[in-house]
């Protein structure tokens, strides 16, 4: 029997999972954040390695018994990363492993045959691809100051400036003036604001935007306006994409849908805005939201790197798991 180990690690945890090769869960380890970018390595390294011990001891196996490891690590985007996560990775007692960003994980996830692409909507934003003949590309990912316009923290930053243009008549009227203040136990967009440069504060947290999807459902002009822009810049960052790799000329393309903003809020508005983008180019496009965690992404990967045939069945086991 080969056991294989899947590693996701993101911007607020690692999430280990351990499997045998008909895809039976036998353990799994959670810690911190496994960003190299946001932490340093040797942080980041440290709870990638604290993750996967955990994981091991909760499976009763060692780092001998592992066949393949997959990692699929945030921040792996560029060969400056890899030179700095390979050299850690590789102090590791592995037998043999791969490193991939975990943009790939979602692609693998949504996809059988790993063709598509995957568009990330989580704290962040990316935008990658893959093609028939194996090539990948990947478009954005580095932030509001090169090219991103997405992302649960631009939509909350979003939702807060549009919440002050709107009380100051800079905007249309909107439910934000009353909910924003209220979220964060103010009575009035003028305390509010008054508060905040009192204190110097220039930045909100990304849960901002639940307030943001709750004045949609409410049906207000302003945050509809808001998660249409970001479906509209999503889809433009999936054009990106398609038109960079090539190749899929006359087929429908999976569009993979993954991260918190797309895969639980699931909003009507941002993904009608989305389609209309993408379909404005003459794509067809299916867009599938994947009903597992991108964890199970690194082991469908590690399973193709070993020949595994991957089954209705497996696909099915890994659908029901759930973290523990």
């Amino acid at each position: 029997m080969r056991y294989l180990m899947g590693v996701d690690g993101g911007g607020s945890k690692t999430y280990t999972v351990i499997t045998d090769e008909n895809g039976n869960k036998l353990g799994e380890g959670i810690s911190g954040r496994g960003n190299h970018q946001a932490l340093g390595i040797e942080p980041a390294f440290n709870n990638i390695k604290e993750s996967i011990d955990k994981a091991l001891s909760s499976a009763g196996l060692y780092y001998k018994d592992i066949s393949f490891t997959q990692f699929g690590l945030a921040g792996a985007d560029r060969k400056k990363d890899f030179s700095i996560l390979r050299p850690a990775l590789n102090t590791l007692p592995l037998e043999s492993f791969d490193l991939v960003c975990d943009t790939f994980e979602g692609l693998r996830i949504g996809s059988e045959n790993n063709v598509g692409v995957v568009l990330v909507c989580g704290s962040g934003t990316n935008a990658a691809g893959r093609n028939k003949e194996g090539k990948v590309v990947q478009t954005g990912g580095f932030g509001f100051f090169y090219g991103d316009a997405a992302g649960g923290k631009h939509m909350a930053r979003e939702t807060f400036r549009s919440a002050v243009r709107s009380w100051e008549l800079r905007e249309m009227p909107s439910l934000l003036t009353d909910t924003v203040p209220k979220f964060f136990g103010f009575q009035s967009m003028e305390q509010l604001v008054n508060d905040f440069l009192d204190r110097d504060i220039f930045d909100v947290p990304g849960e901002l935007t639940i307030t943001l999807h709750e004045a949609a459902a409410e049906g207000d002009p302003l945050a509809i306006q808001i998660l249409s822009e970001t479906g509209a810049e999503l889809g433009a960052a999936a054009n990106s994409v398609i038109k960079r790799l090539g190749g899929f000329e006359g087929d429908t393309i999976p569009v993979i849908l993954v991260g918190s903003v797309l895969q639980k809020a699931k909003n009507e508005h941002l993904l009608q805005a989305m389609q209309t983008a993408i379909e404005r180019e003459r794509h067809s496009v299916s867009l599938i939201i994947p009903d597992m965690e991108p964890v199970y992404g690194s082991i469908l990967l590690a399973m193709d790197h070993l020949g595994i045939e991957t089954s209705d069945d497996i696909y099915q086991k890994f659908r029901s798991y759930k973290r523990e």
